[in-house]
């Protein structure tokens, strides 16, 4: 019997809803159809309806949900801003819908000592601009800033661009208050920047997508901000010259703050989109990114120009100042939203390869646009080999035939990425989407370590059921 085998069947009737909303006293309860349909979706295709959406505003609220969903067996799904790609939190067997988005205080952010304490509903960007305010920096940068709530990028130990430098938010987390599925309440880590004490119990919980409990707040590690930062964008007539381009700027002792690749496709669709003067001409588009002190950065940009010039380029820009590098990132967020007006429905996939096989993954994402004959779109981190392999499929969600050629041909991109040494998430996750290969990614023994270590925290299978685990 597996871990989602263990939850007790819902009653239609929600006998079980009185006792909820004495245990969880304070917040916020629906079972309107609207409220549940809003909160049984992020940005994947599929969707679930909970029986009932709980938005907590205090841990204790989040203790008592939990509690009384452990003793009851009601399946509990955990949500933050819902802008996740690949399913992580819909509610997929029903029961609570567990909001953390009004837990949205930013704590304390002590220079001092180099932290601020959050609670999971806190907007990245906020904290970003709270801590900027005041000279410091958190790195962790995906696209979706403005809107991810800082708990949804614990869950799923997101990333981004600034990655191939700072790493990924793993790396800024010094302490967590997590919630049990059983309502006790956890502390692990704590303010200082060395600790090892135990077990890594934080690594355990940051990436494990709402399987393991549930964030309430979360000590996160800060550092100087950078006085300047300057960039390079450059053109290039196809992606194998710009991948040899990232090889040759990494080997000649580079360390970017951000280091981006995009393909002709999405280049494309960009300038259809944006208008043709936004990028020049060009197969494959570079971005450069350093950050440093204000005295040297154009040293730097210079240099580093001079390196890009003998690279095959057929066009290079500088920015050199604050705004001219935000118009950039302001450039590079809206591809995915050029994609989207294509017409077509993006399968968003942030597959990760050896840095080595950018050229061989490009060459496969072709022959397999291709056979299949679904355009796929290419762009992303080059620096850390996370490049997002978008198939643009027509009528997806409403043509069995094209949904099945998709799901085929998905089938084979993970299989590639599988058999190249590559991972099938860099940052999105697992959740419903990359369900089914998981197993094969991570192989029997992981498998295995994987189940007991659910088991062993949450024997009745509660939180977050039908996803990767089960």
């Amino acid at each position: 019997m597996g871990l989602a085998d263990t939850l007790l069947t819902l009653e239609t009737d929600l006998t079980w809803l009185p006792g909820l909303r004495e245990a969880a006293a304070g917040a916020a309860i629906s079972t309107a159809e609207e409220v549940r349909r809003e909160f049984g979706m992020d940005r994947w295709h599929a969707a679930a309806m909970p029986e009932v959406v709980v938005q907590a505003v205090t841990r204790e609220q989040v203790a008592a949900t939990l509690r009384y969903a452990n003793e009851h067996g009601l399946p509990v799904t955990t949500r933050g801003a819902g802008v996740g790609y690949v399913g992580g939190c819909v509610p997929v067997k029903g029961g609570i819908l567990l909001s953390v988005r009004q837990m949205n205080r930013i704590v304390e952010i002590n220079p001092a000592d180099g932290i601020a304490v959050v609670e999971p509903g806190v907007t990245l960007d906020d904290l970003q601009e709270a801590v900027r305010a005041l000279g410091w920096y958190y790195p962790p940068d995906p696209a979706s800033l403005k809107e991810c709530s800082v708990g949804g990028t614990l869950a799923t130990n997101a990333g981004g661009p600034r990655c191939v430098k700072y790493g990924v938010t793993r790396h800024y987390v010094l302490g967590l208050e997590v919630v049990l599925p059983d309502g006790q309440i956890l502390e692990t880590g704590g303010r200082c920047h060395k600790n090892k004490t135990g077990l890594d119990l934080i690594g355990m919980f940051v990436g494990s997508e709402g399987l393991l409990g549930v964030i309430t707040k979360a000590t996160l590690r800060l550092i100087p901000h950078p006085e300047a930062r300057a960039m390079l964008t450059a053109t290039f007539p196809d992606f194998e010259t710009a991948a040899e381009a990232v090889q040759a700027i990494l080997n000649h002792g580079w360390q970017p703050s951000g280091l981006e690749v995009t393909d002709g496709f999405t280049l494309q669709a960009a300038r259809d989109y944006l208008g043709p003067e936004m990028l020049p001409d060009g197969d494959a588009h570079l971005i450069v990114e350093l950050d440093g002190r204000r005295d040297t950065i154009l040293q730097d940009l210079a240099k580093l120009r001079e390196l890009v010039d003998t690279l095959g380029a057929i066009t290079v820009e500088e920015a050199r100042d604050p705004e001219s590098c935000e118009a950039i990132w302001k450039l590079r967020r809206e591809f995915s939203y050029s994609l989207r007006a294509t017409g077509l429905i993006k399968l968003n996939e942030d597959i990760v390869v050896p840095r080595s096989k950018l050229v061989d993954l490009v060459r496969f994402a072709r022959q397999l646009e291709k056979d299949t004959g679904i355009p796929v779109a290419c762009f992303g981190h080059a620096g850390d080999g996370n490049i997002h392999t978008n198939l643009m499929v027509k009528d997806y969600e409403t043509d069995p035939a094209e949904k099945a050629k998709a799901d085929a041909a998905l089938d084979l991109l993970f299989k590639w990425i599988i058999a190249n040494d590559g991972q099938i998430t860099g940052e999105h996750g697992v959740g419903l989407a990359k369900k089914r290969w998981f197993k094969d990614a991570v192989g029997e023994v992981s498998m295995d370590v994987h189940q007991r270590l659910k088991a062993a925290l949450d024997p009745k299978g509660i939180l977050n059921p039908g996803k990767f685990l089960g």
